[in-house]
């Protein structure tokens, strides 16, 4: 009876000394008895059976033992199939994320080794056919995240535990409190796994001059007074350093600038739909493309693609496409031949992953191709619609600045899965205003949007290009952080991070 608060009907063990207690499989726990209990040994023997008749012990024995042996203090592992942590496992879109990050709610109390403002990460791993093949992966996740007192398991539930009953079912309850919260938190837009954008944890920020503070005056984590936990559950390890220096401090729109620039990739896309949907479209969609254009289409885009090719420096990539020119040279450039020469240089273009103008062009024909049969839908995160009506209503410009065409940037925002958010925007940029690692392209956009540099709040999750727009004089340069992004390096935790774009928004 004690149990019947925890979310669905639970599986339970209890460990004593060298004895292990496991309730039978298929008997609601509320109908449990001392009869229909298996002992066992800690070797997973069976010591006593139990007096009721025909009974089979729980699948889920083999992952009791990976916790007891990970564990040797816990005394209590539960196991509920609760939709509030199933859900948790599928914020992440891709269903890649390998755990859930959640900082400042005030029940992180509830589940060990926590504070409100603490950050914790709780392992997912994914689910398999039968609860035993899970144990491999639980037993690495215990080990990677030595705070945490559970594990999740994509789209099946949560394992969870404590050094006694009471602590195991408090636990249990308060993951799925947890669980609940930050589902909510999605749907308003907000992160949870993000410092707050306002509020009394940033009252010490206020009166600070970003722009003022020289690398010299940088403020220790130790001097800043401020605890927070390492972010892989280490108890030696304070982060704070990375996400609270006063130079890194994250600007805040209207507050601090009203221009705000926005890379896509890593940003306001999932990085995995650009690289894992789009490009492969192209791929595999060129041929047939260029089978249905028009005699004219065909030789602007191989125009175009020349134009790439003789700017490619690189050596053994230039005799690469050179083989191609060729090729198509010798067959006497007839519409046949200046279709394989496309084909060729598209398809060897997004393998080597070039970012070229006539390159971008081609891409952004066929993506309006797919957007209007329907088999093409732009990925958004879930902050990105909200951020944008915080910015129009608080007189915040944005604009869009990515390595993928104008045409193709529309194409994605005006057949986005939040609806068509061209409205939203300000001003588009692409590579014909430069580079996105050159310090000039960041000084021609200012220069297009009729703005001092300074006034910019550009956001990408791109290492090199925050810094050359460090170096155009940018006034915040911003990093990006999403799952499946690219790991930062001591470069990259020069800059405020985010984890979300409502991150930005406070007045």
């Amino acid at each position: 009876s004690h149990m019947t608060m925890l979310p669905f009907n639970p599986f339970l063990c209890l460990k004593s000394k060298s004895r292990v207690f496991v309730a039978a499989s298929g008997i609601q726990k509320e109908d449990l008895t001392e009869d229909d209990i298996f002992e066992l040994d800690m070797d997973q023997k069976i010591v006593q059976p139990p007096v009721t008749p025909n009974l089979c012990q729980s699948a889920c024995t083999p992952l009791w033992y990976v916790v007891f042996r990970n564990r040797p203090s816990v005394k209590c592992v539960i196991h509920t199939h609760s939709m509030n942590a199933l859900m948790a496992t599928l914020l992440d879109p891709d269903e890649k994320a390998d755990r859930v990050r959640i900082t400042h709610l005030e029940m992180l109390k509830g589940v060990g080794n926590h504070a409100y403002d603490g950050i914790l990460e709780v392992p997912i791993i994914d689910n398999r056919p039968s609860e035993d093949l899970l144990a491999d992966q639980l037993d690495i996740a215990i080990k990677k995240f030595p705070k945490a007192n559970a594990v999740l398991v994509r789209r099946h539930g949560i394992y969870c535990w404590g050094d006694s009953w009471e602590q195991a079912k408090t636990q249990c309850e308060s993951f799925d409190y947890l669980f609940e919260t930050i589902i909510k938190m999605r749907q308003m837009g907000i992160d949870y796994s993000a410092l707050p954008p306002s509020g009394s944890y940033r009252e010490e920020m206020k009166s600070i001059d970003v722009g003022s503070i020289k690398a010299s005056e940088k403020s220790s984590a130790s001097k800043l007074e401020i605890v927070v936990n390492g972010f892989n559950g280490m108890t030696n390890i304070n982060n704070a350093r990375d996400l609270i220096l006063p130079d890194k401090a994250i600007p805040l729109l209207p507050k601090n600038r009203k221009i705000l620039l926005l890379g896509i990739e890593g940003c306001t896309t999932a990085i995995s739909f650009v690289k894992e949907t789009l490009f492969p479209y192209v791929v595999s969609n060129i041929d047939s493309f260029l089978e249905k254009s028009s005699n004219e289409n065909v030789e602007k885009h191989y125009n175009a693609l020349i134009k790439d090719v003789g700017s490619i420096k690189e050596e053994d990539t230039k005799k690469t496409f050179d083989s191609f020119i060729d090729k198509c040279t010798g067959k006497n450039k007839d519409t046949s031949a200046l279709k394989e020469f496309i084909s060729d240089c598209v398809k060897q273009m997004v393998a080597k992953d070039i970012k070229a103008t006539g390159l971008k062009s081609m891409q952004g024909d066929m993506w309006k191709s797919g957007y209007e049969s329907g088999e093409l839908k732009g990925h958004v995160y879930p902050d990105f619609k909200p951020m944008l009506e915080w910015c129009k209503t608080n007189n915040v410009l944005v604009s869009i600045y990515s390595s993928g065409s104008i045409n193709a940037q529309k194409l994605l925002f005006g057949n986005s899965d939040e609806g068509d958010l061209k409205a939203y925007f300000d001003s588009h940029f692409d590579t014909t205003s430069g580079g996105k690692k050159e310090k000039e392209s960041y000084l021609n956009i200012a220069n297009k949007l009729n703005v001092d540099p300074n006034d910019i709040v550009f956001v990408s999750d791109a290492e090199a290009e925050l810094v050359a727009a460090r170096d155009a004089g940018i006034g915040f340069p911003v990093m990006s952080i999403r799952p499946g992004n690219v790991l930062l390096t001591d470069v990259g935790h020069e800059f405020p991070i985010i984890y979300s774009l409502m991150q930005l928004c406070g007045s």
